[in-house]
């Protein structure tokens, strides 16, 4: 069971993806702006960037929602440098 949203999705915020209630999965993402609109569909905060946004504002963001979830699933990186290769990578993170 996905866990309840307890603070809003603002910017700097880390939430889970899901696609419905009770499907959350491994994937996260950071909030670049305000997205209170996904308190509503279950998209629960579970963490916030504290130090470093300046670093995160400078990820390439112009491919949006494009890149299809089921072939990240099925081919990886592979799909993902030959189809969106301005895309950036997170070599490492801590969460604390």
């Amino acid at each position: 069971k996905d866990d309840p949203v307890k603070t809003s999705n603002k910017r700097g915020t880390v939430s889970f993806g899901t696609s419905g209630p009770n499907t959350r999965g491994t994937q996260l993402f950071i909030n670049f702006k305000d997205n209170k609109y996904l308190d509503q569909d279950g998209f629960s905060p579970i963490g916030e960037v504290i130090e470093g946004m300046d670093v995160v504002d400078q990820i390439y963001s112009g491919y949006g929602e494009k890149p299809v979830q089921g072939k990240i699933s099925n081919k990886g990186n592979a799909y993902l440098k030959e189809n969106f290769p301005k895309l950036t990578y997170i070599s490492s993170a801590k969460f604390l």
